[in-house]
């Protein structure tokens, strides 16, 4: 991807066709999300069953970058088991913030484009973390989170 067009299209997909893009009614666990700087606001839903992550969905009032990072999380931790998951949300949050390569996730690279689009542009890392705090903290049983780290 080009850092002089960051949209490319697997993000452009994920802001025009967001997977999951629902509430679940009988979710396990939820926690609302808020960018303050942005202005983004989320909801994130799961279900666990049997400590994996069984359904996941998200509402939001976002910008693009949030809903493209909060499909591609939908994607990659539906059907995890649940330490899995919990690794995956803070390996993602860390390499955010600190530039890690997407190898040491271990997710393919393609699947995490949104960690390169968000390096060319880091104004826009807290619109990328949003929707991975947000799950942490319903994993956690916390009611929100808000994305207020570098």
């Amino acid at each position: 991807m080009s850092e002089a067009n960051p949209y490319d299209q697997f993000i452009l997909d994920h802001i025009r066709n967001a997977r999951n893009y629902r509430p679940l009614a009988d979710a396990s666990h939820h926690a609302a999300g808020v960018n303050p700087l942005c202005g983004d606001e989320m909801t994130v839903y799961a279900n666990v069953v049997d400590d994996r992550i069984g359904e996941i969905g998200f509402q939001c009032s976002c910008c693009g970058i949030a809903m493209a990072s909060a499909s591609v999380m939908t994607e990659l931790i539906e059907a995890v088991p649940l330490a899995d998951a919990k690794s995956l949300l803070r390996g993602f949050i860390s390499a955010l913030a600190s530039d890690v390569e997407l190898a040491a996730l271990g997710v393919e690279s393609g699947r995490l484009a949104i960690l390169q689009a968000v390096r060319a542009l880091p104004g826009r890392r807290k619109c990328a973390a949003l929707p991975w705090l947000t799950l942490e903290a319903a994993l956690e049983g916390r009611p929100q989170a808000i994305s207020s780290g570098d």
